[in-house]
């Protein structure tokens, strides 16, 4: 399975609603992606089957290692970039709104590049996700 935005996206939730909530069910997502029950149904039955997930017999959703490997990297360029958008102004709320958008198609180079400029522009690091 070829990981798309969308599924970049679940994923991030996941791991996301997981800090928040400490379990997670799929109610949950549909609450926080504004999803029909059937779309995330059908979405973590897909995500399970190629290993991004497992589902208790209790209904709770985790992440596998590789399923966190990518909800973490995501997460990781989502803060980041919306953390360099406010050291140059941009308000909170539009800095987590675009960085949500380019999270997904910025390069590798860019990224750490922007990471080293925020660092030394700032003199502080970006946010520890974990």
């Amino acid at each position: 399975m070829e990981i798309h935005e969308s599924a970049e996206n679940y994923l991030e939730t996941i791991y996301i609603l997981k800090k928040k909530l400490g379990n997670v069910r799929s109610i949950d997502i549909c609450n926080e992606l504004g999803f029909s029950k059937p779309t995330v149904s059908v979405a973590m039955k897909n995500f399970h089957k190629e290993g991004y997930i497992e589902k208790s017999a209790d209904g709770f959703i985790d992440l596998t290692d590789k399923g966190t490997e990518i909800a973490k990297k995501m997460y990781e360029r989502h803060v980041a970039i919306a953390e360099f958008f406010m050291s140059i102004g941009v308000d909170m709320e539009t800095a987590f709104k675009d960085s949500c958008k380019i999270e997904h198609d910025i390069s590798p180079v860019t990224f750490e590049c922007m990471k080293k400029h925020y660092e030394q522009f700032t003199g502080k690091k970006l946010p520890d996700i974990n």
